[in-house]
């Protein structure tokens, strides 16, 4: 208990600010890496390697030094070294995803990225909807989906209208259910969605990717596009509600700012959402 005491007294010994400034930089760095491997199974691996090295340091600092267990620091400073190469093993997509993201070319404004991304995801539903291929895919917003891509095949590859059109290609292995799209790249596919309830939409061509799309958006922010396989007609899910007819150029508008982080829908489209629902 006197260890305690001790150790607490010398952290109360340093100036109150540096002890402010360190703690800040500490949570910066554990929010920044939390916040990157949200909805992955790195986040919980990430979580409980901090949990053992913290208990580990903690215990080591109040009973080991204080009660002189050498050989156990000893062994400690060899288990950090185990740990950092495990965990270079088990983070490796995540680094890999991280060194990517840093050789990426900085001439090329981030604005740009977002909209040619959105520029290739309405691009792919304008094709689909010309040879009347069903289709539906889940932009993420704020709110992460990582329970859904769980449910899917995991692809983690540049967004392309290509790549979507070959997706939902009739008869394909994953053209059935749903793709989610996270920032510019492509997450999963043939992901399975909530449905709602099938008096909450109504119309003769409106089907169970429709109820999909109403579904993921009542309990997200997410954006979601939905091409009807009988029609060819391009709808545009947020908040619970449909828009019917959209155009490429204003999905394309939308999907950057969801994909850019601003504010989905203005109160012009929520107002043709109501009217059209």
């Amino acid at each position: 208990m006197q260890a305690i005491f001790d150790y607490i007294r010398q952290v109360a010994g340093y100036s109150w600010w540096i002890v402010v400034i360190e703690l800040f930089l500490i949570g910066l760095v554990v929010y920044w890496v939390v916040d990157f491997l949200e909805g992955t199974r790195g986040e919980r691996l990430f979580r409980g390697v901090i949990f053992v090295l913290c208990a580990g340091v903690l215990i080591l600092n109040l009973v080991g030094e204080q009660l002189g267990f050498d050989r156990l620091v000893y062994l400690y400073k060899w288990f950090l070294i185990a740990v950092l190469i495990v965990a270079v093993a088990a983070f490796q997509p995540e680094i890999r995803r991280v060194l990517i993201r840093i050789g990426q070319p900085s001439f090329l404004p981030v604005g740009s990225r977002v909209y040619t991304t959105a520029e290739q995801i309405s691009a792919a539903a304008a094709r689909l909807s010309a040879s009347r291929t069903g289709a539906i895919m889940v932009v993420e917003g704020q709110v992460a989906l990582g329970e859904f891509v769980e449910t899917g095949v995991r692809i983690d590859a540049r967004v392309s209208a290509e790549l979507l059109e070959s997706i939902f290609y009739p008869g394909g292995p994953l053209h059935d259910m749903a793709v989610i799209i996270r920032g510019e790249r492509i997450a999963a596919a043939r992901v399975q969605l909530p449905l709602t309830e099938a008096g909450d939409i109504k119309g003769p061509d409106l089907g169970s990717r429709h109820r999909a799309a109403v579904g993921i958006t009542s309990g997200s922010d997410a954006l979601c596009v939905v091409v009807s396989e009988q029609t060819g007609v391009i709808s545009l899910a947020h908040d619970g509600m449909l828009i019917r007819n959209i155009g490429e150029s204003a999905l394309a508008n939308r999907l950057a700012g969801v994909i850019g982080g601003s504010v989905p829908l203005t109160g012009r489209l929520r107002r043709m959402a109501r009217k059209r629902t």
